[in-house]
């Protein structure tokens, strides 16, 4: 009788978690920061959404060995491991893109033309840091 309360209670503290909007927001930015990043690390290697080498400012190009699309390739790498972090221990991972997010700005808003983009990515490193926030709160609630 006593599984039988103690699988209840669990089944309604569940339940609970789920109708917290705090826990729902929580939720879809842990997704979101674990898919988004792992996608456009996989798009690195194809170029398929877009050109990426043409993102990056001929600066940071003049200093990294390599060509452009090399350096993507390795971005790529980073994003994808940023993304999977986010999903295993999104209080570290939330972080790690915000960061992540922050050098993406720099670049873009030393490449002339691509300041929509920086600001959009800005509005990204908020949800983030949004996340880490949560995290903190959230991480470890059983859904």
């Amino acid at each position: 009788m006593a599984s039988t309360t103690t699988s209840g209670t669990s089944a309604t503290s569940r339940r609970a978690a789920l109708t917290d909007p705090g826990y729902q927001a929580y939720v879809i930015l842990r997704t979101g920061f674990t898919v988004a990043p792992v996608l456009f690390g996989l798009d690195k290697f194809t170029n398929l959404l877009v050109d990426w080498p043409a993102y990056l400012a001929p600066w940071i190009d003049d200093i990294v060995p390599g060509s452009a699309q090399a350096v993507m390739y390795a971005v790529g790498v980073i994003e994808i491991v940023a993304g999977v972090v986010v999903g295993i221990a999104p209080r570290f991972g939330g972080w790690l893109v915000a960061g992540w997010l922050a050098g993406i700005i720099v670049n873009l808003l030393t490449l002339s033309g691509y300041y929509d983009v920086a600001l959009r990515d800005f509005g990204l490193l908020l949800g983030a840091v949004a996340l880490a926030r949560l995290a903190r709160r959230y991480h470890g609630t059983r859904s």
